[in-house]
């Protein structure tokens, strides 16, 4: 009889055993390999009789020789896994196997990561004799029995199924979230709430912001009073604010006021009011805090070369200048390098209030720089020529943080909307800065209005703030400027997160561990839940 392909069909006879030999060595294994090239038909392959170097039992040496030695291994692992089967039937106490160990396809097809003895996550799969180390709860070994360990108390259905599926213990989270932190700025123009949670060292992801103008000076420097306007405006933001604090667990908060409260006479009855109808004591600063709050917002901006620094704070009553001089070895607190400091009785409520702040002309505007001039004039501090002589000539520079510094920051780039990222640590020149300043100062008040970046509610208060730059920056000129979007908020975040040690070493990034007691009045935090703002 004549096969179609091969010819004269033999007979089943001798033949017959080394013709089913050649059939098993020319079809493809796995449905992946190439097809082996069939040996010739006039000399079957000699048996090996037991197992040797050669090759295994019951396998043709020759083929043991040209085999890769790759699939070699993967049918002594398939053998090996057919005696652990066939162990575990007769009741010999196995480990449990993973579904994606388990054979395709009648054994032929095999993942990846199970050929080479890998789990889910590229690590060796665990033996019977060396458990993991994930299957512990309560800091106590999970006990075992057979190939699943045995249920636990709190433990639901789908869990164990699950357990019993992969050979693991359910194991419930031990690690407290990371914690929560709060920082409340009520200033004499706007009230800002942040919630953050510290991450790497020295930064911290923000989990919830508040900002809203109030203009809680307003009328400040006419009467020396807190208005009722003012006021009720303020309590209402800071309602908001005690709702977002109390939907969450804070472990530590500071919450203060500045300028408008620290000069009001009625200061200290408002921040009792404000107890009594939102549940929050706001604490009054001094001048002194105020300064040293500021820098440790604005730390991480500051360069590792840069040796000396002329960081201001343009606020809404007041204006803190602060003189950094690191040198060689720098602290991980930027405050501790202050060597200069100053809180001028000025800012952009109380300037635009005395010069007007809707129509402002060239000789208005020098005007406010020169009675902010006088004020610095008594301030003693390094001069400039001091703090760039010598090596730090090219590592001085100024810092900016405020309203102010960042809304010229979105006109020079021109931003449809303000954006907070492209803001934050942008360097101007001081070519770029006079042109800012020239160019607000040739608009009127509703083209100052109509930029997306200053809008109706500053619209009368930039170039006040511009007058109170312009003279800082005659007082130490130099040739860069870096803009800040932080301030108060992120250095109270700062000086919690450092004192609690936060960012100490060996501690989780995310999910820290307890820190302790916690002090006095103060909460920990038991739960997280929120998006970043």
């Amino acid at each position: 009889m004549k096969d179609p392909d091969h010819g004269e069909k033999p007979s089943e006879s001798g033949a017959s055993a080394a013709g089913r030999s050649e059939a098993r060595v020319g079809a493809p294994r796995g449905g992946k390999g190439k097809r082996r090239r069939r040996k010739p038909s006039g000399s079957p392959p000699a048996i090996a009789s037991g197992s040797g170097p050669s090759g295994e039992a019951g396998r043709p040496a020759a083929l043991n020789d040209a085999e890769p030695s790759r699939k070699r291994k993967r049918r002594r692992r398939s053998k090996s896994a057919k005696l652990q089967a066939t162990s575990a039937a007769s009741g010999a106490s196995t480990p449990a196997q993973d579904p994606a160990l388990s054979d395709k396809k009648g054994g032929r097809k095999r993942n990846w990561k199970a050929r080479h003895r890998r789990g889910l996550q590229g690590r060796p799969l665990a033996t019977a004799s060396n458990p993991p180390a994930n299957s512990r709860q309560g800091g106590r070994p999970v006990e075992r029995s057979g190939e699943a360990a045995r249920p636990r108390s709190g433990e639901t259905p789908q869990q164990q199924a699950r357990s019993e599926r992969l050979g693991a213990p359910f194991v419930e989270p031990t690690d407290p979230p990371a914690p929560l932190y709060a920082a409340l700025d009520l200033g004499t123009n706007n009230c800002r709430l942040l919630i953050a949670q510290p991450t790497r060292p020295g930064q911290f992801r923000v989990v919830d912001a508040f900002s809203r103008i109030v203009r809680l000076g307003e009328g400040l420097g006419a009467s020396g009073r807190l208005s009722d306007d003012a006021m009720e405006r303020s309590v209402e933001a800071l309602k908001v604010c005690a709702a977002k604090l109390g939907a969450r667990s804070i472990r530590r908060r500071r919450l203060i006021a500045t300028e408008a409260a620290r000069a009001a006479a009625n200061g200290e009855a408002f921040m009792k009011r404000v107890a009594e109808e939102t549940g929050l004591e706001l604490e009054i600063i001094d001048r002194e805090t105020e300064a040293r709050l500021a820098v440790s917002g604005c730390s991480s901006l500051v360069d590792r070369e840069t040796k000396s620094v002329v960081l201001f704070d343009i606020g809404g009553g007041s204006s803190e200048i602060a003189v950094i001089r690191i040198g060689e070895n720098r602290s991980s607190r930027l405050a501790n390098h202050i060597t200069h400091w100053t809180s001028l009785p000025v800012g952009v409520v109380t300037l635009s209030e005395r010069h007007g702040g809707e129509h402002v002309t060239p000789q208005s505007f020098e005007m406010m720089v020169r009675e902010v001039e006088a004020m610095l004039a008594g301030f003693e501090s390094p001069s400039v020529d001091v703090l760039a002589s010598g090596s730090y000539a090219e590592s001085f520079h100024l810092i900016g943080t405020s309203g102010t510094v960042t809304t010229l920051a979105g006109v020079h780039l021109d931003l449809p909307r303000y954006d907070r990222r492209r803001v934050d640590g942008l360097w101007l020149s001081d070519d770029e800065v006079s042109a800012m300043q020239a160019r607000l100062l040739s608009w009127d008040f509703a083209a100052r209005a109509a930029n997306p970046c200053i809008g109706p509610d500053r619209a009368d208060l930039v170039l006040a703030g511009c007058a109170i730059l312009e003279a800082i920056r005659r007082r130490w000129p130099s040739t860069r400027m870096r803009v800040a979007d932080r301030g108060l908020r992120e250095g109270l975040l700062t000086d919690m997160m450092a004192d609690d040690g936060a960012w100490r070493r060996g501690r989780p990034r995310r999910h820290q561990r307890s820190f302790g007691p916690p002090p006095a009045g103060e909460e920990r935090v038991k739960r997280h839940e929120g998006t970043e703002a």
